[in-house]
C-alpha cells in the first residue's frame, strides 16, 4: 500500500527547495539540509566530481555555482515511489539545469536532507541517439554517389587522424579507454583510442593464464551492451579480451592498435595539444583539444631495485609480465607479494607442479569470493537483485550516493558478518602464519580499493594452500637477490629458479610524466585515493578519488580508469564534460583540489 504521507514529504521538500534554488534564496535551501549533510554531485552543479561535506560546504558550492547552473523541475523520478526504511526516507529524483538535465537520489530524515545525489543525464540539444531517436541506419529511396555505411566507416576511418583531427585523444585501449570512447562515439565526439597491443583485448589477453575476473558479471557489464544472460559469473581473460575487440567494432570505435605514444606537449595560446605517435612504424601527429590517459590505475608497474637482481641466473619478471605457470615445473619459485596477483600466480604455479613460497611483506585483507558476492554485493550486484528489479544504472547509483565520508560506515557491519561467517576459513589462514586485516577501521575491500587500490586478495582457491602448507610462507621484506634466490631482512635465503615480484603498481600520473613530462605530472598529482589518511592514503581529505575522470590542475588532461565497474559509470560524466567543452558550453568547475602529494 502506498504510503501517501513519505510521497507528501518527499514531494514538499523537493517543491520548496528547488523553489528556493530558482529564487537564488541560499539560506532557505540549506534549511532544508540536516546538520549533518552530504551533497554528492557528478557534474550537474559543479562541472567536476565533488562532495560538499556540511551545510557550509553546501553553501559555498551554491554561491559559487547557483547563478550560471539555474537548476528547475525537482520531481520524484516518473514511475518511482519513495521508499522509508528505519526513519530513512529515500527516494528516486530528477531535474535540469540551464544545460543539462539530471537524475539523483535523496535521503531525507526527520524531513530534512541527509545525503543528496545529483549526477548529469543528458546535454540539452546534445541528447544520445538512442530509442525513439535512434538512428535510422539504412536510407530508402534513391539518390547518386550516395555512400554506404561502409565506406563511410572507411572514409572516416582514412581521414580522422590526417586530414581530420580530433577532439579526444584517448591513450590506452583497454576497458577504460574503450568505454569512454563509445561513450563519446554515441554523443557525436570524434575521438580516437591508441593501445600499443596489436588487438584490443591484448591487455587481458597477454596476462598470466589463470587470470580472470574477481567481480561477478553484474558488476561489469560495458555501457550500452551487457553481457548477455548465459555470460559466465566470473569472466576468463581471453573471454574478456575478445568481448572487448567484439565490442570495439560493433560500436564503431576508431581504434588504432600497434600505436605508441613518444612525447605530448600542450600549447596554452592554441588550447590543443600536439601528440607524436608511433602507428605501426608511422610517426603520425595528432592534436587533439583534449587528452586522456585511460593507461589503467595498475597500469605502471612497481618493479622493485634491490642489490643484486642482477646477478640471478634464473628467471625474474614484474607480476604484470607473468607468462604464467607451465615453464615452471619442478622449479622453485618465489613471488614476493600477497595481493591478488600474487595469490593467483601463485596457485596456478602449484597447479603446475612448482614448488612456491610466497614472501609477505604486510598485512593483507582477504576476503572469499562466495562470501563477497552474497554479503558485499549481492544487493546491488547479483542475479537476485535483477530479478528484485535492480538494474544496473540504479545499483551504481545508489552505490554512488553513499559519501565516501561515511561510506565506511556501512561497510564495517558488512565485514564484521563476514568475518564471523567465515570464522573457521580465518583461523586457518592465521594458524598457517598468514598475517590479515580488515583495513585501518575494519572497513575491509571496498574501502582498500577506494582508498589505496591494493592490499587485498578475494579469494577464489590460494588460500586454501596455503592454509594446508602447499604454498609456503616466508615474512618480510626483500633486501637481496643473488645468483640463486633471494634474501630477507632477517638473513633467511628463499633458494628461487623464478622470481615474481608482485609489487604493485605506481599512480597514473607517472605515465604523464613519461609521455608530457614530470612537471605536468607534478602539476596534477597524486591519483587515485581519498585523503583518508590511513595506510597508502595520505591526508588532506579530498572525499572524492584524486584527479580521476574530472579536471586536473593541467589544462584539457584527463584521467580515466578503475575497475570494469567504474569505467562503466564514469565514462558517463567524463564524456559529458568533454562533449560540453566541444560544444562551448560554459562549465565553470567548482572545487579543483591543488596537489598535496607528487605520486
Amino acid at each position: 500500500m502506498l504510503d501517501t504521507t513519505t510521497v507528501d514529504t518527499v514531494t514538499a521538500v523537493l517543491s520548496d527547495f528547488g523553489n528556493a534554488l530558482e529564487q537564488g534564496d541560499i539560506d532557505r535551501a540549506i534549511g532544508h539540509f540536516q546538520d549533518e549533510c552530504y551533497w554528492r554531485d557528478l557534474v550537474t552543479f559543479t562541472w567536476n566530481i565533488a562532495t560538499m561535506e556540511g551545510k557550509d560546504a553546501i553553501r559555498d558550492m551554491l554561491v559559487s555555482q547557483l547563478a550560471a547552473i539555474r537548476p528547475t523541475g525537482w520531481h520524484v523520478a516518473e514511475g518511482e515511489v519513495p521508499t522509508e526504511e528505519g526513519g530513512i526516507i529515500t527516494a528516486w529524483i530528477t531535474f535540469e539545469t540551464d544545460a543539462a538535465r539530471g537524475y539523483g537520489l535523496v535521503r531525507l530524515k526527520e524531513g530534512k536532507i541527509w545525503t543528496l545525489l545529483t549526477s548529469m543525464t543528458e546535454i540539452k540539444g546534445h541528447e544520445e541517439p538512442l530509442g525513439f531517436e535512434r538512428p535510422l541506419g539504412a536510407r530508402h529511396g534513391a539518390a547518386k554517389n550516395r555512400k554506404t555505411w561502409a565506406e563511410e566507416r572507411e572514409e572516416e576511418a582514412r581521414t580522422l587522424g590526417y586530414s581530420e583531427q580530433p577532439y579526444v585523444l584517448i591513450v590506452g585501449g583497454g576497458q577504460g579507454g574503450i568505454a569512454l570512447g563509445a561513450r563519446l562515439r554515441q554523443l557525436g565526439v570524434p575521438t580516437i583510442i591508441v593501445e600499443r597491443n596489436d588487438r584490443p583485448g591484448d591487455s587481458w589477453r597477454k596476462r598470466y593464464k589463470s587470470l580472470c575476473l574477481h567481480d561477478p558479471v553484474w558488476y561489469d557489464h560495458l555501457p550500452y551492451l551487457p553481457f548477455p544472460p548465459n555470460w559466465p559469473v566470473f569472466s576468463p581473460k581471453d573471454k574478456i579480451g575478445d568481448w572487448l575487440e567484439m565490442y570495439t567494432k560493433v560500436m564503431e570505435l576508431n581504434y588504432w592498435t600497434r600505436t605508441t605514444c613518444k612525447s605530448a606537449t600542450y600549447d596554452e595560446a592554441r588550447k590543443e595539444w600536439t601528440v607524436v605517435v608511433d602507428r605501426d612504424g608511422e610517426e603520425v601527429v595528432l592534436k587533439p583539444r583534449q587528452l586522456v590517459l585511460a593507461t589503467g590505475m595498475s597500469g605502471k608497474a612497481n618493479m622493485p631495485h634491490i642489490p643484486g637482481m642482477e646477478k640471478f641466473r634464473g628467471d625474474q619478471h614484474h607480476s604484470s609480465k607473468h607468462p604464467g605457470p607451465d615453464a615452471y615445473k619442478g622449479k622453485k619459485a618465489v613471488v614476493v607479494g600477497s595481493n591478488n596477483s600474487a595469490h593467483d600466480i601463485a596457485a596456478a604455479l602449484w597447479e603446475a607442479g612448482a614448488d612456491v613460497t610466497m614472501v609477505q611483506r604486510s598485512t593483507t585483507h582477504i576476503v572469499r569470493s562466495d562470501t563477497l558476492m552474497e554479503v558485499g554485493l549481492g544487493a546491488l550486484y547479483s542475479e537476485q537483485a535483477v530479478r528484485n528489479g535492480m538494474t544496473t544504472q540504479k545499483a551504481d547509483m545508489i552505490f554512488a550516493s553513499i559519501p565516501y565520508a561515511i561510506l565506511h560506515e556501512f561497510q564495517i557491519p558488512l565485514y564484521e558478518q563476514m568475518k564471523e561467517r567465515d570464522k573457521d576459513f580465518y583461523e586457518g589462514l592465521e594458524k598457517a602464519g598468514f598475517r590479515l586485516d580488515w583495513g585501518d577501521d575494519g572497513s575491509g575491500l571496498f574501502m582498500k580499493y577506494l582508498r589505496r587500490g591494493s592490499g587485498y586478495y578475494i579469494d577464489v582457491g590460494a588460500s586454501q594452500l596455503i592454509i594446508d602448507g602447499e604454498i609456503k610462507l616466508a615474512h618480510g621484506q626483500v633486501t637481496e637477490v643473488d645468483e640463486d634466490g633471494v634474501i630477507l631482512e632477517d638473513g633467511t635465503k628463499l633458494p628461487a629458479d623464478v622470481i615474481v615480484w608482485a609489487t604493485g603498481y605506481g599512480s597514473m600520473n607517472g605515465w604523464a610524466a613519461d609521455l608530457i613530462g614530470q612537471d605536468v605530472a607534478d602539476k596534477v598529482g597524486k591519483c587515485w585515493g581519498l585523503g583518508s589518511d590511513t595506510t597508502k592514503d595520505p591526508g588532506p581529505w579530498e572525499g572524492e578519488q584524486r584527479n580521476m575522470w574530472k579536471p586536473t590542475c593541467q589544462e584539457a588532461l584527463w584521467f580515466h580508469g578503475g575497475n570494469l565497474h567504474q569505467s562503466r559509470h564514469y565514462s558517463q560524466y567524463l564524456s559529458l564534460q568533454l562533449k560540453a567543452r566541444m560544444e562551448g558550453i560554459d562549465t565553470p568547475v567548482y572545487g579543483l583540489h591543488p596537489p598535496h602529494h607528487l605520486s
